[in-house]
């Protein structure tokens, strides 16, 4: 089961980019939801179709990014102590200018505390 996917948004963007079509709207934020396991913690596989995640709970611009390889670019965002505390979070998608959703992974939920930061990291691999 592939638990990270390309939305198709995010392909449309990409195909009409390299044909001069339109300008690629730059990756800004990283969106965070608890919409990517079911109540039997099993993870829900994202479907490329989605327009955005299953149940978003909040946005946040990313810290950064680095080119880990030539065609892979990791992204990362930092929830401070207080962003998100008590909820448990099972699926991250990454965002651009525009607020479209462009990638998605789901996988099993992770509690969040008040009392220390959680950094994610999402790849962004061709």
């Amino acid at each position: 089961m592939a638990n990270v996917i390309i939305t198709k948004a995010a392909r449309e963007k990409m195909v009409k980019a390299r044909a001069g079509a339109i300008t690629l709207p730059t990756i800004v934020g990283m969106a965070f939801g608890d919409g990517g396991d079911d109540e039997s913690g099993d993870v829900i596989a994202p479907s490329d179709g989605q327009t955005g995640l299953r149940h978003e709970l909040y946005r946040k611009s990313i810290d950064g990014y680095a080119f880990i390889e030539d065609t892979t670019c990791r992204y990362e965002c930092t929830l401070s102590e207080l962003e998100l505390a008590g909820a448990y979070i099972s699926e991250i998608g990454l965002y651009d200018e525009e607020g479209d959703i462009l990638c998605v992974k789901s996988f099993k939920k992770k509690g969040k505390d008040d009392d220390l930061e959680m950094t994610y990291t999402l790849d962004d691999v061709f």
